[in-house]
């Protein structure tokens, strides 16, 4: 597993543990892991947790079975001939590619996931998707496309272990390992990564405003209106605007604004694309309306967070540009 600083380690964890759990049960070393990084030592994660004595993967043999590229923080910044050389080595001698959270940018960077299915943590794949046209980028929990695998992160990194040990142990093993680990059930790759009605913590929005919320989200290019909005969920413009009022403290145009205003936020910090470009993914007629509508909304104008967007949130200024302002 090669280690990008500020790497996600509840993903590395949550991935290597599943194997763990399938050696002792089985009694045996069915598989073994090194932990790698850009130029050896110490690596830090986004959680300021520390993995010591690591190799540099330009030291490292490149004949593994399995090479995870585990990324989170401003991916884009590890773009390098060696690196690339290293992964195109390890692919040569039979490796399978794996990413993990932002890992997939660091793979299509190299160019390897053209013409492959891929995803990456839902924050991302707008940004992703821009970047990488020639990559099917899915809102997915994992995709095993061929040779390359990758996972949005979190805990959807054990159960893309568990189909890696059915899939070369068998399904006793995988469903003992899954036991022992507590999972109550293990997901498949096709489940979307945050579902729009299941609330993991349990329903905190009304039916139709959930509808409401969905039909925004799905058309972000594109605003709908507020009345198509309400037709569709079979309600009044009315029923609407005391909705949205009486759960979010704000209206629907204004919700509806502030969901494209983040995904701006996401392109603006996680690409290279032309703020004009941006504006019109987005839904904006204008560069000066978009511009106007983001320093009101972040308190800070679309330019200044390209740069500052992209450090790591525990090494940001404060008070964070995030606000939620009406």
């Amino acid at each position: 597993m090669l280690l990008l600083p500020g790497f996600n380690s509840a993903s590395a964890f949550s991935f290597l543990d599943p194997f763990r759990v399938a050696n002792y049960i089985h009694s045996r070393k069915l598989y073994h892991w090194d932990f790698l990084s850009l130029k050896g030592g110490e690596v830090n994660a986004s959680n300021e947790s520390i993995v010591a004595n690591t190799c540099s993967f330009s030291s490292a043999s490149a004949n593994y079975d399995l090479v995870v590229v585990n990324a989170s923080w401003a991916p884009e910044r590890f773009q390098s001939n060696g690196l690339k050389k290293w992964l195109l080595d390890s692919i040569r001698n039979g490796a399978t590619l794996a990413a993990i959270d932002t890992g997939a940018f660091v793979l299509a960077y190299s160019g390897l996931l053209k013409e492959y299915r891929a995803t990456v943590h839902y924050e991302h794949i707008s940004a992703f998707s821009e970047l990488f046209p020639e990559t099917s980028v899915e809102d997915v929990l994992y995709v095993a496309d061929r040779e390359r695998l990758s996972c949005g992160g979190g805990l959807a990194t054990a159960d893309m272990a568990l189909h890696l040990i059915q899939n070369h142990q068998g399904l006793e093993l995988a469903n003992a390992a899954a036991k022992y680990l507590l999972k109550d059930r293990h997901r498949m790759g096709n489940e979307v990564q945050a579902e729009h009605n299941p609330e993991p913590m349990g329903y905190s929005m009304p039916r139709k405003l959930r509808e409401a919320v969905v039909l925004m989200e799905r058309n972000l290019e594109e605003p709908l209106g507020t009345l198509e909005i309400a037709t569709l969920v079979s309600c009044s413009q009315r029923q609407l605007a005391r909705l949205f009022k009486r759960n979010t403290g704000i209206t629907p145009i204004r919700y509806y604004i502030n969901l494209r205003l983040d995904r701006a936020r996401g392109l603006i910090t996680q690409t290279d694309m032309l703020i004009a470009d941006i504006a019109s993914a987005c839904g904006f007629g204008t560069s000066e309306q978009f511009s106007r509508s983001y320093k009101k909304h972040f308190d800070i104008t679309p330019g200044k967070d390209r740069i500052e967007g992209r450090i790591p949130f525990q090494f940001r200024s404060f008070p964070s540009h995030a606000g939620l302002k009406e």
